[in-house]
């Protein structure tokens, strides 16, 4: 099993320098692509649904206080297997397009972060634990369905806030 951090230099490797709002969104989406493709967790650190989407807490307290990165010290993509790497790097060309503020939309309008966000006020603050069963729920339904994971024909708010 890969370790988060190795998981976010693969990402770093292939993007270069991304926002850490977009770094977040993308080790989720591997998670939750793994785990429908490969049948087992990528990683074993939790992902928490904030009030800005998906957030791994052990990846935030490293990048806590800075807007990008470009590097990861922490990881090395070179640790992942080849399957892991494969998902990982299908992941970053399949949403690295969006912004981290689309992906955070995107997230919004997906079941895992809307249940585990349920009770909660938009913007408030929570850590609530996105359940790895909701995610293998509903992306395996997704990939079920080639026209609803088709992310190019999707469409956002201009609105990103500040």
């Amino acid at each position: 099993m890969a370790d988060v951090n190795d998981v976010a230099a693969a990402i770093l490797d292939k993007t270069g320098e991304i926002d850490t709002f977009k770094l977040q969104k993308l080790v989720y989406y591997s998670q939750a692509w793994y785990r429908v493709w490969k049948s087992k967790p990528l990683f074993t650190d939790e992902i928490q649904a904030w009030a800005g989407g998906p957030v791994v807490p052990s990846l935030y307290s490293r990048h806590r206080g800075r807007f990008s990165v470009s590097e990861w010290p922490w990881g090395d993509p070179k640790r992942l297997t080849a399957d892991e790497l494969e998902v990982v790097e299908s992941i970053v060309d399949a949403y690295g397009r969006l912004t981290g503020y689309q992906l955070s939309q995107l997230t919004h309008s997906e079941a895992p972060w809307i249940r585990a966000r349920e009770g909660l006020a938009p913007g408030q603050r929570g850590s609530r634990i996105i359940e790895l069963d909701d995610i293998y729920d509903y992306y395996s339904d997704l990939d079920q369905n080639p026209e609803a994971t088709d992310i190019s024909k999707l469409t956002f708010s201009e609105d990103e806030p500040l």
